[in-house]
């Protein structure tokens, strides 16, 4: 049995069974070999197995109905930096995409960086929570910046944490991490006034040493004062 193989069986029995939902214990009990196969073979680096490359293989209308178990809420936090290491050492140099994706390619590398992040944070790691967060925030930025139905979330430091805060919580299924923040922020912004203030004494981004007001400008023809934003 290959990975492929295992797919297609997945997926013809999807079709024909058509659930509303579907989970590890279902493959177990309509594919008893698909799942031995994946439990023995498809692991991650940190041996648990990788459901996350089996749902992303399937086709795309059952990706969303994809459950996973639920975990017990009694889970205990740890830190283990070592685990977020892990992740990170494979993509050093291309953690620029979270500032500025140059294409789809990109953008779905940011998504394999992030998602191995969440599932480390869902499974107690506080480290690998602060790092998402923190790279995850430089993306909330950029798109505050360059997206009018985002731009009403400036100022809103405290709400945006919350927001993805739950967002990381609560990912489930197998798609792009960062689309499902931005629709999560898109909708939330929604009651939001676009209206606002903030300190001057604010980094211009999250983790900048540069201060809102080094961006402070005045028109030498009109003395009008405004902040500085670039293209």
């Amino acid at each position: 049995m290959k990975f492929d193989h295992v797919i297609r069986i997945i997926n013809t029995l999807l079709v024909e069974k058509d659930p509303d939902s579907f989970n590890s214990s279902w493959i177990l009990k309509h594919a008893p070999s698909c799942y031995w196969f994946i439990s023995k073979n498809i692991r991650t680096e940190f041996g648990y197995i990788d459901w996350d490359s089996i749902t992303v293989a399937l086709d795309r209308k059952f990706q969303r109905r994809w459950t996973p178990r639920r975990k017990p809420n009694n889970r205990h936090s740890y830190e283990d930096y070592s685990e977020v290491k892990t992740v990170l050492n494979q993509y050093q140099d291309k953690l620029y995409v979270f500032l500025s994706p140059a294409d789809k390619s990109d953008e779905r590398i940011r998504d394999i960086i992030t998602i191995p992040l969440v599932r480390l944070a869902q499974r107690g790691n506080m480290s690998a929570k602060r790092e998402v967060m923190k790279l995850v925030h430089y993306s909330i930025d950029d798109w505050i910046e360059r997206h009018n139905a985002l731009t009403r979330w400036q100022g809103y430091r405290e709400k945006i944490q919350h927001q993805l805060e739950g967002c990381v919580r609560r990912y489930r299924y197998t798609g792009s991490f960062l689309n499902y923040v931005f629709r999560t922020l898109l909708y939330a912004g929604r009651g939001l006034s676009s209206l606002y203030a903030y300190s001057l004494d604010e980094p211009v981004t999250f983790g900048s040493t540069r201060l809102k007001i080094e961006n402070v400008v005045q028109d030498e023809e009109t003395n009008e004062i405004y902040i500085y934003r670039r293209k």
